[in-house]
This record gives structure tokens, sequence and C-alpha cells, in this order.
């Protein structure tokens, strides 16, 4: 999995493969970072003996120039390429991702009804009224990125590894995705566990509450009282690590 690297690939951005038990798990980081933000959470899944699989999604890992013309079906497309490829190795396969992550996890849920159980961390699945006008806005003016979302995290000293700058064309490919999953969500079957931050300034908190709502199969939640965003690196991140290792342990046990 660490083999073919870009040579400028960001410190820490490296994908990470973990061989483990029969079940597999799928870990997937969030737009503009990198599997940094998911890989203590990944080793936790691995050291209690999951099979996991951190992949580093295209555009992303180098210089921001190298996602601008990346977008969702490039993403979404490498998920898919990741899952098939567990499932063709393991018995069942959870799949987690943050924000971005998330959507991906929630839209592989929608394909794959075999999946035994997603997690959702400050998942996206909706687009803030204005947001679609202000990005177009900007792309009018001929630039193609902005200030950076990553690093939102409320405990001190602590950075993701993320770009320093958002591209705009990639990020329209996101909202796109975001208003089509809306019609996905009810054809999602299998367990899932939505974990939300209180305070996040980069995907509001309502986006949970679509996806808990809006799912067919059951729904465990877990609200982060202290952390923002990127809450994997946050101060709630062993309760994140607890309740991912913990879900995925009880929905794989009856296979």
């Amino acid at each position: 999995m660490t083999t073919d690297l870009p040579a400028n690939l960001i410190p820490g951005a490296e994908p990470t493969f973990f061989e483990g038990g029969p079940v597999g798990v799928l870990v997937l980081h969030g737009f503009t970072g990198t599997p940094g933000s998911m890989r203590v959470l990944a080793g936790r899944l691995a050291a209690a003996g999951f099979t996991v699989d951190l992949p580093l999604l295209p555009g992303h890992g180098t210089v921001v120039e190298d996602m601008i013309p990346t977008g969702w079906d490039d993403w979404s497309a490498h998920a898919e390429a990741r899952y098939a490829a567990l499932a063709e190795r393991c018995e069942q396969v959870v799949v987690v991702g943050l924000s971005m992550g998330g959507a991906l996890t929630a839209w592989l849920g929608s394909e794959h009804p075999e999946i035994a159980g997603l997690v959702c961390i400050n998942a996206v699945v909706s687009v803030p009224p204005g947001m679609r006008e202000a990005v177009q806005e900007v792309l009018a003016t001929g630039a193609d990125r902005f200030a950076g979302i990553g690093s939102d995290i409320a405990e001190p000293g602590i950075t993701e590894t993320a770009y320093a700058d958002t591209p705009l064309a990639p990020l329209l490919t996101l909202f796109d995705a975001s208003d089509n999953l809306g019609d996905r969500l009810s054809r999602i079957t299998s367990p899932m566990l939505v974990i939300t931050s209180r305070q996040d300034h980069v995907v509001p908190p309502e986006n949970s509450d679509i996806l808990a709502r809006e799912v067919a199969g059951p729904v465990e939640r877990i609200w982060c009282e202290r952390s923002y965003h990127v809450v994997t690196q946050d101060f709630d991140r062993e309760i994140v690590f607890d309740a991912a290792v913990a879900f995925a342990q009880k929905v794989t046990a009856a296979g």
C-alpha cells in the first residue's frame, strides 16, 4: 500500500494497510485532508484484530494543484475500488469515514447493502444555503482556491495534515454529491454509528441529524462535546476510537 507514492507526498499522508483477521475495515479521510487524521483510529482498529485499509484519496496529500483537476467521481471510484479489494479478502467489511470520508461511507452504504456497518464522523451530506453561490462567485473572479478548512481542532497545539488552501472546483463536485446523496440515504440499510461534534466550524452538526433521520437501517449516535470538526485528533478522540472499535466488533459478531 505504500509503494508508488508521489515524491512530494506530505509527511504523515502515507496510505497504510494493516493485515489482520477476517473482518476488514475501510477508513476514509476528509476533503483536503490525508490518512494522517485517521491513522490513530486505523491503528486502534488494527490492534483490535481487524484488517484495515487506510487509503489516500486522489489529489490529496501532495500539493493543492494536484487536487484541482480531481472531484467526487475520482474519490468515490477510489473508495469503491478499495472497498472491493477489502471485500474480496475479508468475510465482512465495515466502513468508517470523517467529513467527506463520511459522505463516501454513506455513498458506499447506499451501493452495498452487504456492508456490515457504517461509521460516519462529522459527515457532510448537505450544502449550507448560499455556499454554492459563494464558491461560484469566487471562481468567476478567476481564483481557483480560497483559505483552507483544515485543522478545525479545539485542542491547542494539534495540527491536521491538510492543504492550506481549499480548491474550489473540486469543492463544487462535493456539493453536487451531497445534493445527490440525499436521495440515496433511504437506501442505506446497514447499521450506522453517527458521531458528531457539538461545535463544528466546517460541517454543521445538522448534517448528522439528516443522516440519522433519513437512513433506513438502525442508527446509534454519539455526541462529542469538547471537540471541533477533526474529532479524531481532538479532545474527544478516545471516545471516537473506543466507540468505532466497539461498534465494528458488535456489527460483525454474528457473522
